[in-house]
């Protein structure tokens, strides 16, 4: 997910309601967590990135995490998996490689790699929703949609508009450090970010106050309901893509499972 300060998403996923895109691969992910084959992960692999890659445009650092960090995650996970993997439950099929008295065999590498196109297929159906929505997006479907208290909702959006808030005081008392003649070297980089402690502190607690004092002007929590200036509806495309989404779902278990 995108945090609020994000630019907003462009393509087909972008202008669907962003429950609808947690929902719709949403009974798959849960289904993948039992499946011990290869062809259902892999398959539902394959979906959700021409989901993504037909519907959103990403930006490089996502695409990079597709190509890149994704295969490079099914091969590490699927030859820990299949180095770990108890040698009696393979006993019986072809070795691939024997070093001294431990051997990997065939079996054993086919448990890691259903095991880590598992996960990468269950990582790429999160991404769907993740990768396409904003954080301010989601917050005002879940109030709106699933009727979640918006004293809950958006104050879990000001906690987290924290983050970038702490990067760029962190970059200016860097800075700051600098222009007063802080020196670099390994021994005295413990000390710099032990210097660093006390004004990021400092600097959380006056973003807080300011974020408290903004709420309490705007009678925050006072009424059990407020009035929505951006409203995110549910349309009939949101309930199009999440049946689609379901059909194709049911399909490729019934059509794959049982080859």
């Amino acid at each position: 997910m995108t945090t609020a300060t994000s630019p907003p998403r462009t393509g087909a996923l972008a202008d669907l309601n962003p429950l609808a895109k947690f929902a719709a691969p949403a009974p798959a992910m849960i289904a993948l967590v039992f499946v011990r084959d290869l062809a259902t992960p892999a398959v539902f692999l394959c979906l959700a990135y021409a989901v993504l890659l037909l519907g959103a445009r990403l930006p490089p650092r996502a695409l990079g995490i597709l190509v890149g960090v994704i295969p490079l995650a099914v091969v590490i996970v699927g030859v820990g998996f299949a180095v770990w993997v108890d040698p009696a439950r393979v006993e019986g099929t072809p070795e691939l490689v024997r070093i001294g008295g431990w051997s990997l065999t065939l079996g054993a590498a086919e448990i890691g790699l259903a095991t880590g196109l598992r996960l990468a297929a269950i990582m790429a159906l999160a991404f769907i929703g993740g990768l396409t929505t904003a954080g301010e997006d989601l917050v005002r479907s879940l109030v709106q949609q699933l009727r979640v208290p918006y004293r809950i909702g958006y104050a879990a959006l000001a906690a987290l508009r924290f983050v970038p808030r702490f990067g760029h005081e962190l970059a200016v008392i860097r800075q700051a450090h600098r222009v007063r003649g802080a020196r670099g070297g390994v021994l005295s980089a413990p000390a710099r970010w032990a210097g660093y402690v006390v004004p990021l502190l400092a600097g959380a607690i006056r973003h807080a106050e300011r974020v408290a004092l903004a709420m309490d002007a705007r009678a925050f929590g006072a009424r059990p309901d407020r009035t929505e200036r951006h409203l995110v509806p549910w349309r009939r495309r949101d309930t199009g893509f999440v049946v689609v989404f379901w059909a194709a779902s049911v399909a490729v278990f019934l059509v794959v499972l049982p080859l």
